[in-house]
């Protein structure tokens, strides 16, 4: 008889649902973090930075921020850029294991539900 949650019992070694449930969340749970962060920096940005460009504090870097261009310097510009890239890189990674997963265990609830109806016990 299946267990209660469709999903078979079979050992640790052949079952690879748990790691993947695992590192989808290693890499979903900081890429969604790393997103709001980012949110929160490009906010601050659009609020504290000079519209027009500055030579005195180094603000030269343009950069567009909800249809608004301010200016940034280019360590504030790497800092921001590296936030969202980071950011996104990791959310996509666990968006990956996240799909491997719904899909491995939609597979071995098929396979637990065929078996009994080809009269396997």
């Amino acid at each position: 008889m299946p267990p209660e949650n469709g999903i078979s019992m079979k050992s640790d070694k052949q079952n690879p649902l748990p790691l993947l449930q695992f590192f989808s969340m290693l890499f979903l749970v900081p890429g969604i973090f790393g997103l709001v962060v980012s949110t929160i920096l490009s906010t601050s940005y659009l609020a504290n930075l000079p519209r027009v460009p500055d030579p005195q504090t180094l603000r030269m870097t343009p950069r567009q921020i909800h249809g608004v261009t301010v200016f940034e310097t280019e360590q504030e510009d790497r800092t921001l850029s590296g936030v969202e890239y980071g950011a996104l890189g990791c959310f996509l990674v666990g968006l990956v294991f996240s799909v491997v997963y719904i899909e491995k265990r939609s597979a071995a609830r098929a396979s637990d539900a065929e078996r009994p109806a080809l009269g396997e016990a």
